[in-house]
Parts: structure tokens; C-alpha cells; sequence
């Protein structure tokens, strides 16, 4: 193999065979191809795109270059939820307890920080001693005992995916379908799953801008599932504004638990509700969207869901009881008075990361306790002085975050038009 010879033929706009894309890919789990030919190669698809058959192949190489998880026969069926990311995204902390809550099994393989959004496992990090590192067994044995794990990608699961998908954060090569399609898909195909559902954002917090983008992006995450024989839908939501109040990692989590105990924001429990529902009909445990949300939403009222992370913090080492550190709060006042018109939400996410609760460069420590929480909404009237969010910031750091909030909110002397939270359903 010469990745030499493969890199400039994709950045040239050859198509790639499977065989060079399988030597390509099996070379870098490896390490026989260094990381800066892999930026390159990134670069390349992120520039050139892929055909379907070359995404086919990359999704199967990277799914190849290690372990997947094997189920006994015969079990309750195995289901995930995957987002493509976005501001607020709290949605997988509720959404697996309550899945388990309905005679299915969670083993949901998340992810860090990536770009401007927040990351499941950093957010979880925020429970004191919760382990985000299990290994294969561990993650079968929480699974069995409680219905539900959340956990990293361990060292022998998708390899090449694991290296690729820290690289592309710092490569500027996120919003690359073909990228994308082939690192989600692999790490979820390789749980051995019935069902996955898929959240693909789309506006100004997601890496899909628009909604034809995200189309695109959920079509071919959804037909590549369909390949590998696992039922996969998809739901295009809006990423215009945070989902829920709440942006960080501690707060999140907060929110989160709130939610569990049915004091959660309606947009949270909307797309939280939308996504189990779709699970809930794959796997034939409703018969009904409207069933399997009535059902789902019994686990919160009878308090089953909220037991039920208790149990798998507790399963995966942590105290949910145990305080969580939240920073020091400040409100960031409105400079006009008007409507809501327009919020930059990725501006909103750099924010976070100014205040230290995301990352700048691959291995940045994170200060779990910093964020924010949104007070207002799109097409919101808002009076000079009004308090748009509160800031949770070391003093430190929140002037920083403070001016970027403020640079993201967008105030005009008439109202928005407000597009719904949940576009449309592919699959």
C-alpha cells in the first residue's frame, strides 16, 4: 500500500476502491499510517466527499479494525440513540433509563466534546466517581444487571474510529458526511443493536447548517444501518437555540435529573419523547408512536426511569447523591430592548469553552462547573436589563464568556418566525 498514492487520488477526486480504502483504514488502527497522513486523507473527504459505495466501505473498515459486542440469543432486544451533537443536548442522561424502563437493553457507546458541542461522557464526568471507561464486560454486566450503560469506546472497539475521531476536532474536518456517517455508524453497529434511532441537527448549533444538509447526512446514516440489517430511523430537529435551559456539563446533568423527576423543559421532553418513541415501534415493543410515548412517559411519572440511573451511576461507580460543583452565578443582562430574533448557537457552545467547559486542543482538562442557563427563548420580548441567561463562571473566565454570549443573541424590533422543534422522520 503507498497512502501516499491513496491520498492523492481522493484529494484529485478519484473514487477509492474498497481494497484501498480497507488497507487505508486497517494501516492507521495500526499505526503503520501516522496521524499527519490521516489528517490529509481527512481533509481530502471532507473536500471531495464520497460516494455511497465508498462510504460502505470506509463504515465496514472501521467497524472491522476491532472488537464488536455479542449478545446471548434470545435477549431483549438491544437498542441505541445516536445525536449528530448539538448545544443543550442532554437527551441520551433520561432517554436510556427510560428505554430500559421498557423491557429494552442500552449499551450506548457516547462520545467527548467534539467542536463547539458538549460531550455525553464529559458531562457525566460531572457525577462524582462515574466511570466513563469500562471495558467490554463491565459494559455487558451493567447491561444485564440494569438495563443500561453509558460509556466510552474502549481501546479494542473501532480502533480506527477512536484515533480518527479525536483527529478531526482539531483538523477542521467535522462536517464531513462521509466522516460522519462512517464514525457514528461503525461505533454503534459494533454494539450489536435491533434498533437505533439517530437525532441529525440541523441550524446555526449543529454541524449540519441546514435542514437539506441534515436530510442528507440522516439518509445515509439511515441506509447504511438498513445494510447491516439493524432498524434505523432518523429525526431531523431544530438546533437554532439550546435544547433545554441548561448548557455545561454539572448543569446538564442537573437538568437532566430534573427531567427524570418530570420537572424537565418541554423542548428536552419533546425530542426525548420523539426519539424512544421511534425505538419503542422498531423493536415492536408499541404498536404506535402515540402508545410508545405514553408509555415512555409512565416511566417518568412513576418515578421507574429516575431509579432506574440511579442505578447505573451507582452500577458504573458514581454518587448521583453526591453535590455537584457548579460555579459562580452572574446574569447577563440584555443591551436593547425587542424580540429574540436570532441566536448564533454555535457562538453560544464557544462560549462554554471560553469559561473551560469545552476544549480548545485535544487534551484540554475541563472545568465541569462552568455554563450557562438560557432565560429566554426565540421570539421572546426582552426589555433593556432583562436577564437573557445566567452565567456559571469562575471570575476568571466569565467575562469571556459573557461577551461571546452576548455577540450570539441577536435582538430586532420585530418577532422571528420560529420553524418547529421536529422537522421530519426519515427512515
Amino acid at each position: 500500500m503507498n497512502p501516499v498514492w491513496i491520498i492523492a487520488k481522493k484529494r484529485d477526486g478519484g473514487e477509492l476502491t474498497a481494497a484501498e480504502i480497507g488497507e487505508f483504514v486497517a494501516g492507521y488502527a495500526r499505526g503503520d499510517v501516522p496521524d499527519y497522513q490521516m489528517s490529509a486523507m481527512a481533509m481530502a473527504i471532507y473536500l471531495q466527499g464520497m460516494t455511497t459505495a465508498e462510504i460502505a466501505a470506509l463504515t465496514d473498515n472501521m467497524l472491522a479494525s476491532g472488537a464488536r459486542f455479542e449478545w446471548p440469543a434470545g435477549g431483549l432486544p438491544k437498542v441505541d440513540k445516536h445525536s449528530t451533537g448539538g448545544i443543550g443536548d442532554k437527551v441520551s442522561l433520561p432517554l436510556a433509563p427510560m428505554l430500559a424502563c421498557c423491557d429494552l437493553q442500552v449499551p450506548m457507546i457516547s462520545g467527548r466534546g467534539l467542536g463547539a458541542t458538549g460531550g455525553t461522557l464529559d458531562k457525566l464526568e460531572a457525577i462524582p466517581g462515574f466511570r466513563t471507561d469500562l471495558s467490554m464486560d463491565e459494559m455487558r454486566a451493567v447491561v444485564k444487571k440494569i438495563g443500561c450503560v453509558i460509556s466510552g469506546a474502549t481501546a479494542d472497539l473501532v480502533p480506527a474510529d477512536r484515533k480518527l475521531y479525536a483527529l478531526r476536532d482539531v483538523t477542521a474536518t467535522v462536517p464531513s458526511i462521509p466522516l460522519i456517517t462512517g464514525s457514528i455508524m461503525s461505533k454503534k453497529l459494533a454494539e450489536g443493536l435491533d434498533a437505533l434511532v439517530l437525532d441529525v441537527k440541523f441550524g446555526s448549533g449543529a454541524f449540519m447548517k441546514t435542514a437539506e444538509l441534515a436530510r442528507e447526512l440522516a439518509e445515509s446514516m439511515v441506509a447504511t444501518g438498513q445494510r447491516m440489517n439493524v432498524q434505523t430511523t432518523a429525526v431531523l430537529t431544530d438546533m437554532n437555540q439550546p435544547l433545554g435551559r441548561m448548557v455545561g456539563n454539572a448543569v446538564e446533568v442537573d437538568e437532566s435529573v430534573a427531567a427524570l423527576e418530570g420537572n424537565g423543559p418541554d423542548d428536552l421532553m419533546e425530542v426525548t419523547l420523539a426519539l424512544g418513541a421511534e425505538l419503542l415501534v422498531s423493536t415492536k415493543k408499541s404498536a404506535s408512536i402515540e402508545s410508545a410515548r405514553e408509555q415512555l412517559q409512565q416511566t417518568i411519572d412513576s418515578g421507574a426511569a429516575r431509579e432506574k440511573f440511579a442505578q447505573m451511576v451507582t452500577a458504573q461507580g458514581g454518587n448521583l447523591d453526591a453535590p455537584r460543583k457548579v460555579s459562580p452565578t452572574s446574569d447577563v443582562p440584555a443591551s436593547r430592548s425587542g424580540y429574540i430574533a436570532a441566536m448564533d448557537t454555535e457562538k453560544l457552545g464557544q462560549a462554554v469553552i471560553a469559561m473551560r467547559g469545552g476544549r480548545k486542543q485535544l487534551g484540554d482538562v475541563l472545568d465541569l462547573s462552568t455554563g450557562f442557563e438560557m432565560l429566554v427563548r426565540l421570539g421572546e420580548k426582552v426589555n433593556t436589563g432583562d436577564p437573557l441567561a445566567k452565567l456559571f463562571a469562575p471570575a476568571g473566565v466569565a467575562a469571556d464568556g459573557r461577551e461571546l454570549f452576548l455577540s450570539a443573541i441577536q435582538i430586532s424590533d420585530e418577532p422571528p418566525e420560529v420553524g418547529p422543534l421536529i422537522l421530519e422522520r426519515v427512515g
